[in-house]
């Protein structure tokens, strides 16, 4: 059976808590309680292989333009397969059907971020109202994209990397904001 990349359902939230159990093990993603995963459903995707699911990412607004990919997390036997590939392009097309024009993400996997077309972050990324209005947000994401002091430790260490989506073609975006860099 093909590998198959769908949104979430509540009935693969338990799924996804079990997928990313080792990785809050070994310090690499942060625990998330079920309630918070059940909140968060609808940003979820899951790769399901044979009815299982391998793998989980989700895509979580922060601005008009900008979201993130928060836990992308794939089995151990499915890595190496593209599953966790396969799931950043469908994050990625559901950004773009958003309307957002950069994706974000915090990361200890520079390889395969910049495989997926991601590149390292060196400045803030907005310009200073948006910033004043980030800052505002009590979501722990938001701190770890503007470098806050007060962001979570088991960042430390982690890579901020980005994704500028071209809509120039997208049939789903007919007024994307300018780019910073085009104003």
């Amino acid at each position: 059976m093909p590998l198959v990349v769908r949104p979430a359902r509540t009935p693969d939230i338990r799924a996804i808590s079990a997928l990313i159990e080792p990785y809050v093990e070994r310090r690499v993603l942060l625990g998330k309680e079920l309630v918070v995963l059940y909140e968060a459903t609808q940003e979820f995707l899951v790769a399901e292989l044979d009815g299982r699911v391998v793998g989980a990412g989700a895509l979580h607004v922060f601005w008009e333009d900008l979201a993130e990919v928060r836990t992308l997390v794939v089995s151990p036997e499915a890595q190496g397969h593209g599953v966790g590939g396969r799931l950043v392009q469908a994050l990625v097309e559901r950004g773009r059907r958003l309307g957002v024009w950069r994706i974000f993400c915090l990361t200890f996997e520079v390889a395969f971020f910049e495989r997926n077309g991601f590149t390292v972050m060196h400045d803030p990324g907005v310009d200073r109202d948006t910033y004043a209005e980030l800052v505002r947000s009590p979501d722990e994401g938001v701190a770890e994209f503007l470098e806050l002091q007060r962001v979570k430790q088991n960042t430390l260490g982690n890579t901020r990397m980005i994704l500028h989506l071209d809509h120039a073609d997208d049939p789903f975006v007919t007024d994307a904001p300018a780019r910073p860099e085009e104003v």
